[in-house]
């Protein structure tokens, strides 16, 4: 009786075609999700023309060492509220910028960037109302005073759930 469950049976053309169809199927069907996902998600477009983005290289890089060399320095912050930066001089003391605007994007994806605008509250840290969502996040930060973008530079910095930066 249990010599007759466990008697070999007889490998067909027709269980070698089964297996080929299954073992290609798989593939085939793994390779079509993942196409899926590479043409719905994010592009990995970073500029629109590269070529002209080269030739500006050389200009942009020579304004961000002048801006640099003013010295201004921030500090960021966040809560459940929005962003906070405490804008500083060269020597350490809170400095007074005309408009303060930070740029935010996600690393991956463009659907919840947008630009903030920051107001200067009597304790000298300027603030953003609007919530960031958990996450990395990169904020590029334009201070300008007189007509003079004194302070200009990228941050790159992690969300917690509670709104707070992760140190």
């Amino acid at each position: 009786m249990i010599r007759a469950i466990f008697q070999p049976t007889e490998f067909t053309g027709k269980h070698m075609l089964g297996a080929m169809v299954a073992f290609f199927g798989v593939i085939i069907t793994v390779n079509m999700i993942m196409a899926r996902f590479a043409v719905t998600t994010w592009s990995g477009l970073v500029v629109p023309n590269t070529y002209v983005a080269s030739q500006q290289f050389n200009g942009k890089a020579a304004e961000s060492r002048a801006i640099a060399a003013l010295g201004y320095k921030i500090v960021l912050g966040s809560n459940a509220d929005g962003l906070s930066i405490r804008l500083t001089d060269p020597d350490g003391a809170a400095a007074v910028a005309d408009s303060l605007v930070a740029e935010l994007r996600r690393p991956v994806g463009t659907h919840q960037d947008r630009q903030m605008q920051l107001i200067r509250g009597s304790d000298g840290v300027y603030r953003g109302a609007g919530e960031l969502a958990e996450g990395e996040w990169i904020a590029t930060v334009t201070a300008t005073s007189g007509g003079q973008t004194i302070y200009k530079r990228g941050h790159r910095f992690h969300v917690r759930a509670d709104g707070s930066l992760r140190p």
